[in-house]
């Protein structure tokens, strides 16, 4: 795919993460008469504006670029029609469990990959008005000015995050979180994967980890760090699309350690 045609995908990526973003807004301040929720597994919330804003995408995107594959956390996928186009890959709302409980923080994040490759990147926080993009060789933005990944070299003086979900046994999750918490990092989590690595490519955290996670949560994150200049395990592969993978997201300096620790309790 030549240059132009990836340029176009970021501007219109950016443009329509904008707009899923102020719908999703708009339902959630007036959540408390509009926004109802149900749970499709243990603690995996769904509500009517995930689906809401998951058709908004796919139209826009199928309407510019109709020989695209999509492939939506909320609708499954739909094959390409061309097998040189590439698959976009879009979580509407990450972080619907903070969303659908009255907490401002979640994104919009739409990824474009190509033969297993992620091309493009864009996460927007409707909450604070933030569009982290990224594109594989240009580097990485917020709001248009350039991002980078921290400088940590010692977990004792860095915050990681470590996701977890019920996917994973609590015990495996726990042995990372001795091992990371050993070595003196401050540890936390929050309920977005992918604000959590988005956090990792601009330095307000110095790592992100979680032994299982979906491409559609990560993939467009996963893509912000490596451009901002940090370090990311060989996260999308062709399984990953549709099973998903561990991740590691870190600065370059972390990266043996938060190896070490995660590699003993990969299944």
């Amino acid at each position: 795919m030549n240059e132009v045609s990836m340029a176009i995908r970021l501007n219109v990526a950016a443009a329509v993460a904008r707009e899923a973003g102020q719908l999703i807004r708009e339902r959630f301040r007036c959540r408390d008469t509009a926004l109802t929720f149900e749970f499709k597994g243990p603690q995996d919330y769904l509500t009517q504006t995930d689906g809401e804003a998951e058709r908004l995408i796919s139209a826009r995107l199928t309407e510019v670029f109709p020989d695209d594959g999509f492939f939506g956390e909320e609708t499954g996928p739909r094959i390409n029609s061309t097998a040189d186009c590439g698959t976009w890959i879009v979580d509407p709302i990450d972080g619907t469990a903070d969303f659908a409980r009255g907490v401002p923080y979640f994104c919009v994040s739409i990824a474009f990959v190509q033969q297993a490759v992620t091309e493009i990147g864009v996460l927007y926080d409707p909450m604070l008005d933030e569009l982290f993009v990224a594109r594989r060789g240009h580097g990485a933005t917020l709001n248009g000015k350039p991002i980078e990944a921290s400088q940590a070299k010692d977990l004792s003086e860095s915050i990681v995050e470590l996701g977890w979900s019920p996917r994973v046994a609590f015990s495996r999750y726990a042995c990372v979180l001795e091992k990371v918490h050993s070595k003196g990092a401050g540890v936390k989590r929050r309920g977005s994967g992918a604000l959590g690595i988005a956090y990792v490519a601009i330095g307000r955290q110095d790592a992100y980890c979680e032994l299982h996670i979906n491409s559609w949560d990560a993939a467009a994150a996963v893509l912000l760090v490596q451009e901002a200049g940090g370090w990311t395990n060989e996260f999308m592969t062709p399984a990953c699309i549709t099973e998903g993978n561990c991740v590691i997201a870190c600065s370059q300096g972390l990266r043996r350690d938060l190896e070490a620790a995660m590699s003993e309790n990969l299944a």
